[in-house]
């Protein structure tokens, strides 16, 4: 594409007991006369860690190379202070995470990039799952995956198949396996690729996906290799466990209409499948709590009856009471145990949905947490399910996770009612509770999870740890467990060179497999686990899992990776970074040039703030622009005013300490004949402190300060520096000006000049604000509204209209917003060329943003 040629593509999978190690290898070539930027793309599922990634241009390597995520910003900030950019990035989607990265490649070059990824593949439904995205956006000469898979206990069953996958295509899918080893290998011709016989699009995009499962002769398998374990549990044929399931469904105003609709329908097909012993009621939450039954009910055909019609007229409105839904449904479940409406060996589960976040009766989210988890208090496990943008969902998960479930996020797509019943039939046929996995303590250190509230048919408990004694080659374990007729009590050993006897066929086995699993499930465990912990404890499990991402070099949420790319006399250097559910930005960089800077659709002056830390100030070139710095988010949102020239907007106006700030706008030398409207810029900006009757007065070419009948004026080319009646102001010549008042409060005002004879631009002004924490709580304006804290979250990133910037649904202020990502110029220490600082752009004057719309910060004269 565009003389970038993908000359090859192979995804080469070795999986070895449920443990895979992905390598996705692409050559492209620079068939152009000219330099090009290439982008090497691919996603990834969410549950992988990359563990390497590296660049081979014109023969020579480039690595990656893990660190800790401070030091690897440290170096990010380092690169930009020399003027480099980021050319970048990632987003989420429902399955996968976006890696993208690009590097400018001369004429005739070629280019080689390497990334690998391990992951810990899951068994639901039966069978374990590998997921592979295929989307090469071209045809490719050489295009393969190739899928070795050895499994010890022997493989039942293999299968692999692509959404694109047409009836020609089917016959280059070669399936074999026997015994331990299985393959699987997709390696589709050039005219195999096309769309049809003379087109040059690709019909290779979509899901590849491989499931298979292994022979199970014995409940469990356990192996042990050069010091480590891991232990499979997954008993079969057990007979199923009646369950007592609370639905506690939101039905405020905002589930109208489709969200309710695919709720109803949902519900409707999960009565279908649920079983006659089971026990169950629905709670519904909006401004007040309703129920179906007072009790749990059995699910009789007469009683789904009933639950089907009472389903039909469920309908939603009115405010939403969280709190209130969840503990009813628990007080049900409470006096269903306490009265034994319930067989004793029964699971019992909360499916709590919900589209929003709490708003009436108890709206605080902490203490929601606290009395949920006293109330529940280890008997019953908590899903929890948001559906849509608007929920907190790092409230939904902390609060699942500390009743022993789990949160997951429903897309509102057109098949929301199959997500949700496809969540429901995870869960919806438990085997045991109360399973435990005992393992001799003098023998064992660094035990990954061993206790289990549910195992579910058709999934497995994995359990791994290492010996204390690294010689050690025997381990006996005890299972206990209760099932629906009695309880389990299951003993399993085995020794090394039994292990080693199964792993013969040393080609299927990558490095430390074992080792590596448990320290992929031992991170997991530790992140998890410090998504609900605090203090003390939460530092202790994120030293933990930091010092092993590093030892194992995994690219987890604490960790980055840097890759270092020499070009000509300078270093370009990329960050690799992990993103967590609820905030899915994922940056994979690679600081180009300024030819390759992504840049928001912005404009000319910026103006900024930064909230409860020292100063971040930011401009650049176009219209107004405004950046909000959200230190808590360690992010930024940013917006355009598009006013016409002549306009004067108020950007700070505080009544406490009588501080006013308004800026002027000037246009283009010309308009341009093509534009809605025209180009604009601050040209005048005033400042006032009406207490101390003091007004500045700022233009590209003169400053003037009035002190009550006494007026000063300079130019930009004096350096000056004036103390009187509590103010400071001190002009660097033709550069800024640092203007300090009575309470404290500072503002640098730069000059922006262009060449006096540019046919277009003239010179123009930036504002920034120093010790904004000096302003009183009433402070307001277009900037000023900004200095008490905002709080927004990011989700469902996608391609936007420039495949540079992802759009995203922004929530801030309770309005969901479209909005997309880009890069702003803070010229405060570099004046030249400034610093990239990312932001995320709010479209339509800030409208959703900002209080109010912007014309109401539209004054009559600067002062």
């Amino acid at each position: 594409v565009n003389g970038i040629e993908i000359y090859s593509m192979k995804i080469d999978s070795k999986v070895t007991s449920r443990f895979a190690h992905n390598v996705i290898t692409s050559r492209a070539v620079n068939r152009g006369n000219v330099s090009k930027e290439v982008f090497f793309d691919v996603e990834l599922p969410k549950t992988a860690f990359i563990t390497n990634f590296s660049m081979t241009i014109d023969g020579v390597t480039y690595p990656g190379t893990i660190k800790e995520k401070e030091a690897a910003k440290k170096q990010y900030e380092k690169a930009v202070s020399r003027g480099q950019t980021a050319g970048l990035v990632k987003a989420s989607g429902r399955k996968t995470e976006k890696f993208t990265v690009s590097v400018n490649i001369k004429a005739a070059s070629k280019v080689t990039f390497e990334l690998t990824y391990e992951e810990l593949l899951k068994r639901q439904f039966g069978k374990y799952e590998m997921f592979i995205k295929v989307k090469p956006k071209q045809l490719v000469k050489d295009f393969e995956i190739e899928v070795d898979i050895f499994e010890p206990q022997g493989i039942a069953e293999l299968e692999a198949e692509g959404t694109f996958i047409t009836n020609e295509l089917q016959n280059t899918i070669k399936k074999t396996f026997s015994g331990k080893k299985g393959h699987i290998s997709f390696k589709p011709t050039l005219d195999q690729q096309r769309t049809c016989a003379n087109c040059s699009q690709s019909l290779l995009d979509g899901d590849f996906t491989v499931r298979y499962d292994v022979k199970r002769t014995t409940p469990d398998n356990l192996q042990i290799v050069n010091g480590y374990f891991v232990h499979f549990f997954a008993p079969t044929n057990l007979p199923k466990l009646s369950k007592n399931i609370i639905f506690v469904l939101d039905t405020s105003g905002s589930m109208y209409g489709r969200e309710i609709e695919q709720t109803k329908e949902a519900l409707l097909k999960i009565l279908d499948d649920i079983k006659e012993d089971d026990f169950f009621n629905f709670i519904l939450f909006d401004s007040e709590i309703s129920t179906w039954k007072e009790t749990l009910i059995k699910a009789t055909p007469e009683n789904l009856d009933e639950a089907r019609k009472f389903v039909h007229h469920i309908s939603a409105q009115g405010l939403t009471n969280l709190h209130g839904g969840l503990m009813r449904g628990i007080d049900i479940l409470n006096a269903a145990h306490e009265q034994n409406l319930v067989p004793k060996r029964s699971a019992s589960i909360i499916i709590m949905l919900t589209d929003g976040q709490p708003n009436v009766g108890v709206s605080n989210t902490h203490e929601i947490e606290k009395a949920v988890k006293k109330a529940i208090d280890g008997r019953y496990i908590l899903y929890n399910l948001g559906f849509g943008s608007g929920v907190d969902y790092g409230f939904l998960e902390r609060m699942a996770l500390d009743n022993k479930g789990l949160a997951r996020r429903i897309y509102p797509d057109s098949d929301a009612a199959l997500q949700l019943q496809g969540f429901y039939d995870e869960v919806s046929n438990p085997m045991l509770i109360d399973v435990e996995l005992n393992y001799p303590e003098n023998e064992i250190s660094d035990l990954t999870t061993n206790s289990f509230k549910h195992f579910y048919d058709g999934s497995e408990i994995v359990v791994a740890g290492r010996f204390v004694d690294s010689n050690q080659n025997h381990l006996s374990v005890d299972v206990r467990g209760e099932g629906a007729d009695n309880a389990l009590l299951y003993t399993t050993q085995q020794d090394a060179e039994q292990t080693a006897q199964a792993f013969q066929e040393q080609q299927y086995i990558f490095g430390e497999y074992i080792e590596r699993l448990w320290a992929y499930l031992t991170i997991e465990q530790l992140l998890e686990k410090r998504i609900i912990a605090t203090g003390e404890e939460k530092e202790n499990l994120t030293a933990q899992a930091l010092a092993l991402s590093l030892l194992y070099k995994f690219v987890t949420p604490l960790t980055s990776m840097v890759v270092t790319k020499p070009e000509e006399d300078d270093n370009e250097e990329g960050i690799a970074d992990k993103p967590t559910e609820g905030i899915d930005i994922f940056t994979i960089v690679l600081y180009l040039r300024s030819q390759h800077n992504i840049k928001c659709s912005c404009g000319a002056l910026t103006l900024c703030i930064t909230i409860q830390t020292p100063v971040i100030c930011l401009t650049v070139d176009g219209d107004p622009h405004f950046i909000i710095s959200v230190p808590q988010k360690k992010d930024a949102i940013c917006f355009n005013i598009n006013e016409n020239p002549g306009m004067i907007l108020n950007l700070i106006n505080d009544p406490v300490t009588g501080i006013t700030v308004n800026g002027e706008l000037i246009g283009d030398k010309r308009a341009n004949s093509d534009a809605k409207i025209q180009n604009s810029y601050f040209g005048k900006i005033g400042i006032a402190n009406k207490h101390l009757d003091v007004k500045l007065t700022v233009t590209p070419e003169t400053i003037t300060i009035e002190n009550g009948d006494e007026k000063t004026g300079f130019t930009w080319l004096d350096s000056v520096t004036l103390n009187q009646a509590g103010v400071t102001l001190i002009i660097n010549r033709k550069k800024n000006l640092v203007l300090s008042m009575g309470s404290g409060v500072s503002f640098v005002v730069v000059l922006h000049q262009v060449w006096k004879k540019h046919p277009l631009h003239q010179d123009f002004l930036g504002l920034y604000t120093l010790k904004s924490d000096e302003l009183s709580e009433q402070t307001h304006g277009l900037l000023g509204q900004f200095f008490r804290p905002i709080d927004f979250t990011i989700l469902e990133i996608h391609p936007g209209s420039d495949p540079k910037k992802p759009d995203a649904t922004m929530i801030v202020k309770n309005n969901e917003l479209t909005v997309t990502r880009g890069w702003q110029k803070d010229y405060r220490r570099d004046p030249k060329h400034g610093v990239d600082i990312p932001c995320w752009f709010v479209h339509d004057n800030g409208a959703g943003l900002i209080d109010g719309v912007h014309t109401d910060y539209i004054v009559s004269s600067l002062f």
